[in-house]
């Protein structure tokens, strides 16, 4: 049975119950980090003390894109991560360009979720928002070509940016229109392990 350790308001942990809700995987997870803590046995596995580790029958893994990479291989079809090296690599690269839109959602979420009024910090905020607003429109003139950022069904470059797409949202960081986010963000919301695991409250 796959082991998942991680709080699931991470939103890398998230990533990985979700894509093991897409595979139809059984497995068990275990609340580790923030106000959850971590023990030393944890940190054993994770030298790093982040959040999510899996293992996976002998292998012990630990960073969540790579945790999703391991289990479409392992537990996916060619559809959700294509054996095609220029279809995965279409689709892979949103998978890394997430982290960098991650980086400029972290100010904005962390002021408005995480600190009360008075630690936060307007203008870090603002700037954090617009710089999100200019990296949705990225997103946005891709999805207007394609469906999925998988290409043209659902597949493993989803999930990261579709993580992301949801506290954009919640915030109401949207600046400008981005009709084609907002409308792929509208089918994530369908498939059942996204309305279960990702859209939960904000904390």
């Amino acid at each position: 049975m796959l082991t998942i350790w991680g709080r699931l308001n991470s939103h890398n942990v998230k990533k990985v119950v979700w894509l093991a809700e897409e595979l139809a995987l059984t497995y068990q997870r275990h609340d580790v980090g923030g106000t959850f803590r971590m023990d030393e046995a944890y940190r054993v596995k994770n030298p790093n003390a982040l959040v999510p580790t899996i293992e996976d029958g002998n292998i012990v893994l630990w960073e969540s894109n790579a945790i999703l990479r391991y289990l479409a291989a392992r537990h996916g079809d060619d559809a959700l991560w294509p054996a095609d090296p220029v279809r995965r690599a279409l689709a892979d690269r949103w998978m890394d360009w997430q982290f960098g839109y991650a980086e400029a959602q972290r100010p904005a979420f962390t002021g408005l979720v995480r600190q009360s009024p008075e630690q936060r910090d307007p203008a870090a905020i603002e700037r954090a928002t617009v710089a999100c607003a200019r990296m949705m429109t990225v997103l946005d003139a891709a999805l207007a070509i394609q469906p999925w950022l998988s290409g043209d069904t659902f597949g493993l470059g989803d999930v990261p940016m579709g993580v992301y797409a949801h506290t954009f949202f919640a915030l109401g960081l949207a600046r400008e229109p981005v009709p084609h986010v907002a409308h792929w963000y509208e089918r994530l919301k369908t498939r059942p392990g996204f309305a279960a695991n990702v859209m939960i409250p904000l904390t």
